[in-house]
């Protein structure tokens, strides 16, 4: 009998959190095996208080968030650690993990960059340091149509951030045949609702600052840049992305405008995305002309990726479409760990 894969979920009461409690409880090879939440709180409590939306008739009730214990963790036989918390605390955890034997898929941007000079803009205090360097060299970026072989056997695998998912996947296919003039320069416009920024109430994330506005942020400076620029082979100057905060609670859309090294057909560049994607279920590419909506990937595990050429043939339009909080977050870390045991990789997700 296959054994059953023991999860657990450190930091639940945030809204990737939420959603990854969601799709655990309801994954279909944890059946018998329920996830174990834990949180930073010196009692137990319901899960169902944290997220009353979870209730269901099947002893929803029952489940609790349990106090952070290593000890726990390890008589509970729990086989991989999911790890929704802030990156400072997943720097310090997920060593920790990886010496317990655990697996680790960690959804913060604590290990997701290769190289430091990406990592500054993070200012680990730990940098450099041997635990660092050695849990760095076990990290595996967490992008399945991209990694899947690594992912399989990694020990700890760097959950994408939402923004970089939505690019990197829109460009990967083009700039992977060498069709894109990186030389002319790639822009990506990208709008997020407000969940991206996180639970936590800041100034400019409150009701009276977001509705009915639109602002950019982070320009030239975002924290995501750096996962755009390892994982497309682009020079920092290749590259202009600037991220948007939406008046609506979920979902991004990045409009990204380049240029090919050659004239091109739309037949060509269709052909380029299907076939790349081919055996990637969680990517819907649209046909030439069709372009996604936040309104139809929003609340699904999908990236939607359509594009429009010019009459010229070398100016192209590519945009894509993702929820923030599923393919953006939890939804890709569960992708992950179906790729991972062998599953389907859709599977739970669709």
């Amino acid at each position: 009998m296959t054994k059953k894969i023991q999860t657990a979920v450190m930091g639940v009461s945030g809204y990737a959190g939420m959603e990854l409690a969601r799709l655990l409880l309801r994954h279909p090879q944890l059946k018998g095996a329920a996830p174990l939440f834990l949180g930073r709180t010196e009692a137990a409590q319901p899960l169902t208080q944290l997220h009353p939306h979870l209730m269901d008739n099947n002893g929803s009730h029952a489940i609790m968030v349990e106090p952070f214990s290593w000890d726990l963790i390890k008589d509970r036989g729990v086989d991989v650690l999911f790890l929704a918390t802030p990156h400072e605390q997943s720097r310090e955890w997920a060593p920790s993990a990886l010496e317990h034997g655990i697996r680790v898929v960690d959804l913060s941007g604590a290990w997701r960059l290769v190289h430091a000079e990406n990592r500054a803009v993070y200012q680990f205090p730990d940098e450099g340091s041997d635990v660092a360097v050695k849990t760095q060299t076990k990290a595996v970026y967490g992008m399945p149509e991209l990694h899947r072989d690594e992912i399989k056997d990694a020990e700890l695998v760097a959950n994408p951030g939402c923004y970089a998912t939505s690019i990197i996947l829109a460009l990967k296919p083009l700039v992977a045949r060498g069709w894109v003039d990186a030389e002319r320069g790639i822009v990506s416009d990208s709008k997020s609702g407000v969940s991206g920024a996180g639970k936590a109430p800041t100034a400019k994330t409150h009701f009276m600052y977001a509705a009915d506005n639109l602002s950019a942020y982070g320009v030239f400076g975002h924290r995501h840049t750096g996962e755009l620029l390892e994982q497309l082979d682009l020079k920092s100057e290749q590259i202009t992305f600037t991220p948007h905060l939406l008046p609506i609670p979920r979902g991004i859309l990045s409009t990204i405008y380049f240029w090919f090294q050659e004239k091109r057909t739309s037949e060509e560049v269709e052909a380029c995305f299907r076939e790349f994607y081919k055996n990637s279920p969680l990517v819907r590419v649209f046909p030439a002309g069709h372009l996604p909506q936040i309104q139809y990937s929003v609340r699904t595990n999908f990236c939607d990726i359509g594009f429009q050429l010019a009459a010229d043939g070398r100016r192209c339009v590519i945009v894509s479409c993702l929820d923030n909080l599923l393919k953006g977050a939890a939804g890709q870390a569960v992708q992950n760990l179906n790729v991972m045991y062998g599953w389907n990789e859709a599977e739970g997700l669709i």
